[in-house]
């Protein structure tokens, strides 16, 4: 795929989409917590990224996760270009989400940042204590349910139209069981951004959580390729045809 000039609206839905994600569904947790418990959560985030897949899915594809890019890079569905492009946006749509919740979460009173503020951890950071290899086997697994939802639900021969919910439905799911393991990142933006206004302990702690749903990114999109083979012959076949096209651009060149 050539780059277009007309990328650039995608690129900036990821920022937008990404920003959204961190500032309404991990707003969800810091300012309301205490309100809605771990089933208002899980559904903050559940809702958030389906309102968010209809809005910019057209356009962008509605990542807004770097290990969700990460799958699609894999799987054949975007290329190296266009997934860098996706990560810095998302990476920078967190940041400024997690920023502007922050400058709202301050006019709180009694609000604590530090140590805090939505972010991941494992062991005392963890609300039943689970250890770093828990953690790290859970994110993993959490992460792998999502990228691998998303790869079947979005692939142009599955439904048209209804990709948003099953993904929305999955993320909720996801956040019912992670809450209480390590507080759910599945998504290393969303879980690196409000770190950086928490501070030690959970920058210590934040490699985790960029590191596992990389790797549940990467086994997603393996297990996809072997469950899925229809998508992945369609995906074969596209690339038969770019290589043919190449072939015949080359051999209209030479004759020229």
């Amino acid at each position: 795929m050539n780059y277009r000039p007309t990328d650039t609206r995608a690129v900036i839905c990821e920022f937008v989409g990404t920003l959204a994600l961190v500032f309404f569904a991990v707003g969800a947790a810091v300012l309301s917590g205490s309100y809605i418990g771990t089933l208002g959560i899980a559904l903050a985030f559940g809702f958030v990224l389906l309102a968010i897949a209809y809005a910019i899915g057209p356009i962008s594809g509605s990542h807004v996760n770097p290990a969700v890019t990460l799958g699609m890079l894999l799987a054949g569905r975007i290329e190296l270009r266009r997934a860098v492009e996706y990560w810095v946006a998302q990476f920078v749509g967190a940041i400024v989400g997690a920023a502007l919740l922050l400058l709202v979460a301050e006019q709180v009173p009694g609000f604590r940042r530090y140590g805090a503020f939505g972010t991941n951890g494992y062991g005392t950071r963890s609300a039943v204590g689970i250890n770093i290899f828990g953690a790290f086997v859970a994110e993993v697994i959490l992460t792998f349910l999502l990228v691998f939802v998303v790869l079947a639900v979005t692939h142009k021969i599955a439904v048209v139209g209804f990709d948003g919910l099953p993904i929305g439905i999955a993320l909720a799911v996801i956040h019912l069981v992670g809450i209480p393991l390590t507080g759910t990142g599945v998504n290393p933006a969303r879980s690196l951004a409000p770190a950086l206004f928490a501070g030690s302990p959970a920058l210590t702690q934040v490699w985790l959580f960029l590191v596992a749903p990389l790797v549940g990114a990467v086994i997603a999109a393996l297990v996809h390729q072997t469950t899925h083979p229809a998508m992945a012959a369609a995906k074969a076949a596209r690339a038969a045809a770019v290589e043919a096209e190449s072939a015949a651009r080359t051999q209209e060149g030479g004759a020229a």
